[in-house]
């Protein structure tokens, strides 16, 4: 059997298009090269991999086989492509990050920005969920590089730290505590929390922290997405924590009022982490030295919290403006 990589593409794209005029358009080939081409794989494979209906293609139960498959070759075949293409000095292709929530939505999308202004040729891939499944990305080799904010609980990601952040308690301005000047620790166990699901690094902080604090802790409940947390707490339904990056607007509006609570330490670490075999391309090195550059040229400014929690003083949030190239 000799199945070629032309073939296969060709395979794909009338898969997709459904038609072969169509497919010949987009491949640039005639009509006749793109029947051909199908015929030939059909006959090395032994078996149709088409209905035809009309004029219309469609992949029956061989095809449908076939199709992950030679989506696998050809996607590792333009990996090699990009691998070979670097040696000319320029960085292209696909870079696939995966980040946890606050980092992913309020960080990521200026970052990310700001690389691909420097590099046009960069296709960055990014996709969001807790620290958990970041970790869970990592280790399967769905992605290249993950940011998290919780901790890496496995041996095979390498944690390089990154970004300075803090948890803050808010509440709405109509709740009670947001008139105390400064929460006691029995203020905390009498409230009722709305907090992150597990799995979530900012959960696994606040959690940590709160329970050395504190011996009666009340979830009223737990959700997996930030501006669902804002708006419960904002409709004074209990109070909540979340990262200083998430709560600036809200905050500089009066739509939510930071408590202070001085006995916790909600400081942490945002993190860049990698699997410790994933051999780092010069993609990736070069995206690992923009991400220390992007730290260090201070984008994200500092957090300036109010000196009367009720007061709806800005927070201090992310710069807008990318990086420089």
């Amino acid at each position: 059997m000799n199945i070629t990589l032309r073939q296969l593409e060709i395979f794909l794209t009338v898969a997709e298009t459904q038609h072969v005029t169509k497919a010949s358009q987009q491949l640039h080939l005639t009509q006749s090269a793109v029947s051909m081409a199908i015929s030939e794989l059909e006959n090395q494979i032994g078996t149709p991999l088409f209905d035809r209906l009309g004029r219309r293609l469609l992949l029956n139960d061989r095809g449908r086989l076939l199709l992950p498959h030679a989506t696998q070759v050809i996607r590792k075949v333009k990996h090699m492509e990009m691998i070979m293409t670097e040696s000319d000095g320029s960085l292209a292709g696909e870079l696939n990050v995966t980040a946890s929530t606050t980092t992913g939505n309020y960080l990521l999308p200026y970052l990310l920005g700001a690389f691909v202004d420097r590099h046009p040729n960069i296709s960055p891939n990014l996709q969001i969920g807790n620290t958990g499944q970041v970790q869970a990305s990592l280790l399967s080799g769905d992605c290249d590089v993950g940011f998290i904010e919780g901790h890496a609980h496995h041996k095979e990601i390498e944690v390089l730290p990154w970004l300075d952040d803090e948890l803050v308690v808010i509440a709405s301005p109509r709740d009670p505590l947001s008139q105390i000047g400064e929460l006691k620790k029995s203020d905390l166990e009498k409230a009722e929390w709305i907090v992150r699901e597990k799995g979530s690094g900012t959960e696994e902080i606040f959690e940590s922290e709160i329970s050395r604090q504190v011996t009666r802790f009340n979830i009223l409940m737990r959700l997996g997405d930030i501006e669902a947390i804002k708006k419960a707490v904002e409709s004074g339904l209990g109070i909540g924590c979340l990262s200083s990056l998430c709560v600036g607007r809200e905050i500089e509006q009066g739509w939510l009022v930071r408590l202070r609570v001085p006995f916790l330490n909600l400081r942490r670490k945002l993190l860049i982490v990698l699997h410790k075999r994933k051999n780092r391309t010069s993609l990736l090195k070069e995206f690992l030295v923009f991400c220390e550059e992007w730290k260090t040229g201070q984008r994200v400014e500092s957090h300036v919290f109010p000196s009367n929690p009720g007061s709806g003083q800005a927070l201090g949030s992310l710069s807008e403006t990318p990086p420089e190239n």
